[in-house]
């Protein structure tokens, strides 16, 4: 993730975007979207920009729109990797560990169950999907989609639990096509788990998310990885 990708087109921060709130959830300030007494849930967990990013957030109220309650934590705590400020990601990250970002899930976990969620379905977006693919070993929730993920190994999908859906770009130096063939292998292997593996042409890292609303090419992908993903909710979270 220290490549130069993961820190292209970083969204511009706006704490006031989406048409959800911010509240206290499981000890994080966390960004919520939809019916709270849904009984099915989306769990988003962002990339190294954090929780105020306009687009995850606009993403967050369409899966609402499709009757999930979605919800988006504050992993990093008020201090997201901010490149304006000059401190290298490397640094940054070793505050930020995705090890730190499963420990802070479990009680974001705990605390939709303790409304009444009854489903839960979490993707994560780059660094997110490290912490997905962790979670998705545990009996905590029951789907899992990554997008574009960094740090993410061939063993990470060893001992996957829960249907995975996985959509690369054909252009990403932290999770390349190659990479993702071997993702794929693994996935397609584990004959208990249903899981895919989906590259899409002509993107780069960080497509579902970071992208320019005013340019249709970048949002057509875009829109076709949030379709996707939500059909696999649809699927599995129930």
């Amino acid at each position: 993730m220290s490549g130069p990708q993961c820190c292209s087109n970083p969204p511009t921060l706006n704490p006031a975007s989406g048409a959800g709130h911010v509240e206290k959830l499981g000890g994080l300030d966390t960004y919520v979207s939809g019916l709270p007494d849904s009984k099915l849930a989306v769990f988003l967990i962002s990339d190294i920009f954090g929780y105020e990013a306009p687009n995850l957030r606009t993403l967050a109220d369409k899966i609402a729109a499709a009757g999930f309650y979605s919800v988006v934590p504050d992993f990093f705590y008020g201090d997201p990797y901010a490149p304006e400020a000059g401190k290298p990601v490397l640094t940054w990250l070793e505050d930020h560990g995705t090890d730190k970002g499963v420990d802070d899930a479990k009680p974001v976990i705990e605390a939709l169950k303790s409304k009444g969620i009854s489903a839960i379905g979490a993707v994560g977006f780059c660094w997110g999907a490290k912490v997905v693919v962790q979670l998705a070993k545990r009996d905590v929730i029951q789907a899992a989609v990554l997008c574009h993920p960094s740090f993410v190994t061939v063993d990470d999908f060893k001992g996957v639990e829960v249907p995975i859906a996985v959509l690369g770009a054909e252009f990403d130096h932290l999770s390349p096509p190659s990479l993702l063939k071997q993702y794929e292998e693994v996935i397609t292997a584990n004959n208990e788990v249903d899981g895919y593996v989906k590259i899409f042409p002509k993107v780069q890292h960080g497509w579902t998310v970071r992208y320019d609303v005013g340019n249709e090419a970048a949002v057509k992908p875009a829109e076709e990885a949030h379709q996707n993903m939500l059909e696999w909710f649809a699927k599995y979270v129930n």
